[in-house]
This record gives structure tokens, C-alpha cells and sequence, in this order.
């Protein structure tokens, strides 16, 4: 099984990242969350010589959503995410559902709390949060359709993946682009938080 690689890309002037994602032995890749500037995600795809085959996005708020249309125009895709977010996909998402992307795998998180139907995309070796988990930060939880309670969930479930997990936001929030699972567990305050009403005061507070 292949281990994928990453590609991180500036993507707005709201610090938004997007992702390649592709397979090495195939070159086969996937589009997460192209956000405002799609144009920058094609051409990378260009420049390592992949073929986009997916259309990941990590949750449904527009700064993330924005450029689906110019990769569906540029690249023949399937768009991937959950319906509770995206309603018309190619491929509705679940917790525990699995894509293959050339040789490798993504296996898809579902992570509540943001949006109801946010999710996390995970590798071998890491993981592509969206706005559930930033460097040092989490997501909001005060939009329409957000829960504090859901999102303290969520965070719950990414802290039993192995400390070594590479973490990958969807905005440059945080003191570095990237960190370890193993980084945020110590660093992090809103992973640090002892239990659920301690993590709404900070959260809401």
C-alpha cells in the first residue's frame, strides 16, 4: 500500500489551505477543499504531472467550497463529502468510509461540531482537518448549525489517532503550517481541556 504525499497550498487571502493529495506510484490525486484560489491547486497538480481523479471537501462553508467549480470545469472528478454539508456528491461521505486513491487509501473521519457534517481526512501518516483542528486552535462552534458539544466529540476522536499523525488545518491559524498529533495533545488548550464544560467555557467563552 502506497503511502500518500501532501502538497499544502496557500489558497485565500483568508489564510485558507488547500491540499493535493496523490499517489506516487500512479499519480493518481485528489483536490481537498480548493477553496478560493483553485487555480493554484491545478497548478501543482500540473507541475508533479498528477491526474486529479477526486473532489475532497472537508466541510460545506464557502471559503473551503468556492473552487469546486473550476476544478469540476479543469479536471473529470467525483465529489466527495458528506451530505449533511454538500448535498448533491458523486461519493456521499460517512464516518469510516474508505477512498482509494491509486495505490493508497483515505479514510474519512467524521468530525462534527464546525458544520454537522464536517469530516477529516486520513492517511497512512496523517490527517487533513478542515476547521476542526488548526495548530494550537480548533474550529469555531458558534455558526448556524455548530455544536461545542459535538465538536469536544470530535476533538476526542483525533486524540486517540498515534501521537506521530501529521496534522494538516484548513487555515494558517496557527505558530507553524503543520505539527504532529503528539504536538497538539501537549501545546494545544482546547485538546488539553479535562472535559466537556471546561472546553465550552473556553470554546464560548
Amino acid at each position: 500500500m502506497s503511502t500518500l504525499k501532501i502538497i499544502q497550498i496557500n489558497a485565500s487571502d483568508m489564510a485558507n489551505y488547500s491540499y493535493l493529495i496523490y499517489c506516487p506510484e500512479t499519480l493518481h490525486g485528489a483536490a481537498v477543499d480548493p477553496s478560493l484560489w483553485p487555480e493554484k491547486l491545478l497548478e501543482h497538480a500540473r507541475k508533479e504531472g498528477v491526474t486529479l481523479k477526486l473532489l475532497l471537501n472537508t466541510h460545506g462553508h464557502n471559503d473551503h467550497i468556492a473552487g469546486n467549480r473550476l476544478i469540476q470545469k479543469q479536471a473529470t472528478v467525483k465529489l466527495a463529502a458528506h451530505p449533511l454539508d454538500l448535498a448533491e456528491v458523486d461519493i456521499p461521505l460517512r464516518d469510516g468510509t474508505t477512498l482509494t486513491l491509486g495505490n493508497g487509501t483515505i479514510d474519512v473521519i467524521h468530525t462534527p461540531g464546525h458544520t454537522p457534517g464536517s469530516v477529516v481526512f486520513k492517511t497512512k501518516t496523517a490527517i487533513i482537518t478542515g476547521d476542526t483542528l488548526f495548530i494550537s486552535r480548533c474550529g469555531r462552534a458558534d455558526f448556524p448549525g455548530s455544536s461545542p458539544e459535538g465538536l469536544y466529540d470530535s476533538l476526542q476522536k483525533l486524540k486517540e489517532l498515534p501521537a506521530e499523525t501529521q496534522v494538516f488545518p484548513g487555515h494558517n491559524y496557527g505558530p507553524m503550517p503543520i505539527s504532529t498529533l503528539g504536538w497538539e495533545l501537549e501545546n494545544n488548550d482546547f485538546l488539553k481541556c479535562p472535559d466537556l464544560t471546561s472546553f465550552i467555557k473556553l470554546r464560548m467563552g
